[in-house]
This record gives structure tokens, C-alpha cells and sequence, in this order.
């Protein structure tokens, strides 16, 4: 998949596409450890994809681009005691 293309997708959609080519490249890379060498190829384009997006992913995320902020536990003061 081409830069521009990676770049035109959404966040939360691109880091989908991102875990879903994670789960690819285990299933060929146990495929390939047990003597199956017919996705080496497939192996080299996924993990240059997977750089694509995570590259796609770290500049929005410098860029103050956020998938969904995540709601921190706040600590208000109040410390509970227990008996």
C-alpha cells in the first residue's frame, strides 16, 4: 500500500489495519518456522505496510491528532482510609 494512500485513512480505522497486519505476520512467520517458505514475500510487504501506518500513526500523534482520549484515574486529595 503507497504512503499516500496510508495517509488518506482515518486513525482509528488505520490502527485496526495495523493489529489485523500484526496477527498476518505471526501466522506467516509460524508458517514459515515450520518449513512452509511460500510467504517470505508477503512477509517483506506486510512489515514495510506495518511501518507505513505506524509511521502514519506517530506523526498524527506529534501532530496533536488523538484516536480517543483516554480518561486518567484522578487523584483528588482525598486518600481512603481503610479500618
Amino acid at each position: 500500500m503507497k504512503a499516500d494512500k496510508i495517509r488518506d485513512i482515518d486513525t482509528a480505522e488505520l490502527s485496526v489495519k495495523a493489529r489485523d497486519i500484526d496477527e498476518q505476520m505471526f501466522r506467516l512467520k509460524f508458517q514459515l518456522s515450520l518449513g512452509q517458505s511460500d510467504g517470505v514475500k508477503k512477509l517483506r510487504v506486510l512489515r514495510k505496510d506495518r511501518a507505513r501506518m505506524l509511521t502514519v500513526l506517530r506523526q498524527r500523534a506529534m501532530a496533536g491528532e488523538t484516536i480517543a482520549p483516554v480518561p486518567a484515574k484522578a487523584d483528588k486529595g482525598k486518600a481512603k482510609k481503610g479500618k
